[in-house]
């Protein structure tokens, strides 16, 4: 079935169905396997030479997972989707699939504390250099490109500072540049509040365990390939050029617009085994069929729980990308659905101390590193995801010690605020 022409909410729910299944069965079914018989030996080889569609291993493909890359794929409009097991193992193979040691990214300061450490530590380690800009605007990042660069890596959403960077100014730089433009969207909830492909990015990853799973259930990440970037180009000679791995096969010749993620199936998730289990496929399966809805709820109970946090005495500031004096609002506006998000960022007043009580005085809230999740959350950064970064990074990332970031549940929003109204008298705050 040709899904473009049908909407979001049909899509996450109708898209990687299997309705020739002999069973008639409505929903996807788990195969709990790590291998597959071949009917012959000349369709074995087939597989192996990329000549020949099929399962050979559930390191590299399963049917469940199939189908959950398949409703991705569609829900962004893309050529193709890879599923592996974190969001993190989704960023690395994305970037290790275009470069190599002596080649360099070029990446936007704000970005997610593993991935900081990803890019500044791991990368290194294999020889690629990372160049962070000093801000996540065009002009930055486009000075920092040159003939060795081989992506250009932002999120759509900053991590955790909400931070919104021009997506289509840094797309039209990177593409002028003749480099692939790489957009974390796991705060764009798998393309219902944003969707990269339309303001020229050429690769989207998603860190699935967040909006995709929505419910704290599974772990998982995913790539998906636009099919809208010119591999053949002459700066990425993996794919189009003899593979060493395929006795020579040149990708882009063989697999057009989904050479890349092609690339990262038969090489990326061959060789780094970050491959996810049939079981976590099939749960993002059936998280996707209701991400909207749950997007909806939660964007308004951030909303609610925004306006109450900005008169509370106990706060010093409020940073939700959809009050006007957000920074990165007319961004904001410009590329998420209603200019809105479902994570807001909160300083209180007080000392790192102060804020330490007030976390662990919350009872419904749960005290995590997680957004996303049909529970409310709050993260305190500079002590959990960001613990690793150094002080000139931290406030580079906009990090404060009584910096909280908030992702809002599937609760009453009521409930919530009651809450944060206790722990903020429990925690001395007012």
């Amino acid at each position: 079935m040709d899904y473009t022409k049908l909407g979001f909410e049909t899509r996450q729910i109708h898209a990687g169905l299997d309705r020739d299944n002999a069973s008639c069965s409505r929903g996807t079914a788990i195969y709990p396997t790590a291998a597959y018989r071949f009917p012959t030996c000349e369709y074995a080889a087939g597989l192996f030479e990329l000549s020949q569609p099929g399962n050979i291993y559930t390191r590299l493909q399963n049917p469940t997972t199939s189908a959950y890359e398949e409703r991705v794929a569609a829900l962004y409009g893309g050529s193709g989707a890879l599923a592996v097991a974190s969001g993190m193992s989704a960023i690395l193979i994305a970037v290790t699939s275009l470069a190599e040691a002596g080649d360099n990214i070029v990446a936007s300061p704000y970005l997610y504390g593993g991935t900081y450490n990803l890019f500044r530590h791991t990368l290194r380690k294999l020889g690629i250099e990372v160049r962070v800009a000093t801000e996540a605007t065009a002009e930055a990042i486009g000075g920092l490109i040159d003939e060795r660069t081989r992506c250009v890596f932002a999120e759509s959403m900053g991590n955790p500072t909400c931070a919104v960077p021009d997506l289509e100014a840094i797309g039209r730089t990177a593409a002028a540049k003749g480099v692939p433009f790489i957009v974390d969207n796991t705060f764009g909830a798998c393309g219902y509040l944003c969707n990269p492909f339309e303001w020229g990015a050429n690769i989207v990853v998603d860190s699935a365990t967040k909006w995709i799973n929505g419910h704290g259930t599974a772990m998982g990440g995913i790539i998906v390939d636009g099919g809208n970037f010119d591999w053949g180009n002459g700066k990425f000679p993996a794919i189009d050029g003899p593979s060493e791995g395929y006795h020579g096969l040149n990708l882009y010749t063989a697999f057009g617009r989904q050479a890349f993620i092609v690339k990262c199936r038969v090489d990326g998730l061959r060789d780094l085994g970050a491959s996810p289990s049939p079981f976590d496929s099939y749960l993002m399966m059936i998280g996707l069929e209701t991400l909207s809805l749950r997007v909806r709820h939660q964007i308004e109970s951030t909303r609610r729980l925004a306006e109450y946090l900005r008169e509370h005495s106990a706060v010093k500031n409020v940073a939700y990308i959809g009050f006007e004096n957000h920074p990165w609002h007319s961004n904001a506006a410009r590329f998420f659905r209603d200019g809105a998000g479902a994570v807001l960022n909160v300083e209180l007043n007080g000392t790192l101390e102060s804020t330490v009580r007030f976390v662990e005085a919350l009872q419904l809230v749960a005290h995590m590193t997680m957004i996303g999740d049909s529970i409310s959350v709050v993260t305190h950064p500079a002590s959990t995801t960001h613990k690793q970064l150094s002080e000139s990074d931290l406030a580079k990332a906009g990090v404060t010690p009584t910096l909280l970031r908030v992702s809002a549940g599937l609760e009453d929003p009521a409930d919530i605020i009651a809450d944060f109204d206790q722990a903020f008298k429990a925690a001395g705050l007012c």
